[in-house]
């Protein structure tokens, strides 16, 4: 089980300002969970946050595994302490997820080598 978990509802890809962001949200409310990754659109390290701007670093991802309900992002040990410790973020994205699929196919272009099957 995951420390985190976010139930997306919507998933987003925005290119904005030179940077890729692709996140995923339980809704539109500020307080609700979500998942963002960043990265210069030419590439380079990703940013990834969690609920919370205070809860992110770059170039924390160990890894991801995708499957039928979703991902789940394995934070490197030495970046937990910005997720406050936490070790596993899972993100569940549902048939019912408003722009899931194409916010998948962009993160697994983002992440390449890091994204597992």
């Amino acid at each position: 089980m995951a420390d985190i978990t976010v139930k997306a509802a919507y998933g987003s890809v925005v290119e904005d300002e030179g940077e890729l962001f692709i996140g995923f949200a339980e809704g539109e409310d500020a307080d609700e969970g979500y998942a963002l990754f960043r990265q210069p659109v030419g590439g380079g390290p990703v940013w990834f946050e969690a609920s919370d701007e205070t809860f992110g670093a770059e170039d924390a991802i160990e890894n991801l595994v995708a499957g039928p309900k979703g991902f789940e992002v394995t934070i490197r040990s030495d970046k937990r302490a910005a997720y406050g410790f936490a070790a596993t973020v899972a993100v569940r994205v549902g048939t019912g997820c408003e722009d899931g699929p194409e916010a998948l196919a962009a993160l697994k272009a983002m992440l390449g080598d890091l994204w597992q099957e």
